[in-house]
């Protein structure tokens, strides 16, 4: 019996100047997203970053538009490890940046732009969505447990990670093929735990104050105090770094 998605993927092709299918979206990204696959477009459907047309026998077709858009969001998960929440706000607002996404590490805009936000809900992923989704090693999401650098929760016997810790797992599988490893990113959790306790020392009256207005206020400031603080902590970093290669 075949499945839906391959039934989809055998759907006839239409000319290129027309809409395709889901198969042929597929087979055209492949080359520069290896990882692609119609369970993945699927799903980013589902997160409704997508929104393909349906033939009235339910076949997706994608115009050039949708391949369009479908590849920024491939590029800004790739090479700029953006949470899909962040993606979904960056192309509601019709940015510029999410129009032409640039590959290159010396984009200043995006600098300023955190991966994850203060203010959301945060969302959770089973242990094999992430890494699914991240290419991980399990044996390096283990190692980053043990090392304090991830949390996770265990419910009904099975892991559950945050969208943030699911960053962070993307992030640390990139620095893993430099040979960095969980032991070696403790002093990024002390970094980060240190300044975390900073901006909440700075504003901790009006986090706790029951004004709702001031509250909410506050938690706006914070969030900007963050991406200050890791746009600054970047500069400090280049700033050594070229000592170092120069």
């Amino acid at each position: 019996m075949s499945t839906p998605a391959a039934i989809e993927e055998m759907e006839p092709k239409r000319p290129a100047s027309k809409a395709s299918t889901i198969g042929a979206v597929c087979k055209a990204l492949s080359a520069e997203f290896p990882d692609i696959s119609i369970s993945k477009i699927r799903y980013l459907e589902d997160q409704r970053l997508l929104t393909p047309r349906r033939t009235p026998g339910g076949y997706r077709l994608y115009t050039a538009g949708d391949v369009s858009r479908l590849r920024t969001i491939l590029r800004l998960q790739r090479d700029e490890f953006l949470p899909l929440r962040v993606i979904r706000q960056e192309l509601a607002s019709g940015s510029p940046e999410t129009s032409e996404v640039s590959t290159t590490a010396g984009d200043a805009r995006r600098r300023w732009r955190p991966n994850v936000s203060v203010t959301e809900v945060n969302s959770y992923f089973t242990l094999e969505d992430v890494l699914e989704e991240t290419k991980a090693d399990p044996k390096l999401v283990a190692e980053l447990e043990d090392y304090g650098v991830i949390k996770g929760e265990l419910r009904n016997g099975r892991h559950y990670y945050d969208d943030t810790e699911r960053e962070i797992i993307r992030a640390v599988t990139e620095l893993a093929r430099y040979g960095v490893g969980g032991r070696n990113l403790r002093v990024f959790r002390s970094s980060a735990d240190r300044e975390a306790n900073l901006l909440q020392q700075i504003l901790a009256p009006a986090l706790r104050s029951r004004n709702p207005q001031r509250r909410k206020e506050a938690v706006e400031a914070l969030e900007n105090l963050a991406a200050v603080a890791t746009h600054l902590k970047h500069l400090l970093l280049i700033r050594d770094l070229r000592k170092i290669a120069n």
